[in-house]
């Protein structure tokens, strides 16, 4: 077997005595932009995740429950108060308690939407209406699984405010 020099290597093979690295900035920069992305789209999820849940008499008087900020506000639409006069736009109010805010939302509510049913309408309250991007139905199975906690009261409240109502 041929001799192998085991010796250690203190410099490099070109004899200058300074071993050079060469960093390639492109990699660090790329990924860097990849995690202050990343971290813009983690914290809008998780603002958007974040809506207080509130009753409609809770507004103003609740922690979290204040106007200029996201919320899943539940209530009873109100008996005569559907309004659908301007094309493309549901309005109507809703009440909870001895309170009662008026809501817009944009686009056909679906479901069974109609009068003296408990409502959960996500949106940001301005100016004192609620304007609505999302609204669920209390007979939803999504209602019903998001809201169950709450979903007694609400139903004792539309049965006394509706006592007619097949709700």
């Amino acid at each position: 077997m041929a001799d192998m020099d085991l010796t250690p290597r203190t410099g490099p093979e070109d004899g200058s005595g300074v071993a050079k690295k060469k960093r390639n900035v492109l990699p660090m920069l790329v990924l860097g932009l990849v995690l202050v992305a990343g971290g813009v789209i983690v914290t809008q999820f998780l603002n958007s995740a974040v809506d207080y849940f509130c009753n409609v008499d809770e507004v103003g008087q609740v922690d979290g429950c204040e106007e200029g900020r996201r919320l899943r506000l539940q209530g009873t639409v109100d008996a005569g108060s559907i309004d659908k006069s301007i094309p493309g736009v549901t309005a109507f109010t809703m009440s909870f308690g001895e309170a009662t805010i008026p809501v817009q939302y944009e686009g056909e509510p679906g479901g069974i939407f109609k009068e003296c049913i408990p409502v959960v309408v996500h949106g940001e309250i301005t100016n004192n209406l609620l304007d609505g991007d999302r609204v669920e139905v209390k007979h939803s199975n999504e209602y019903v699984e998001v809201n169950d906690d709450n979903l007694e009261e609400a139903e004792e409240y539309a049965d006394a405010e509706c006592p007619t109502t097949d709700a």
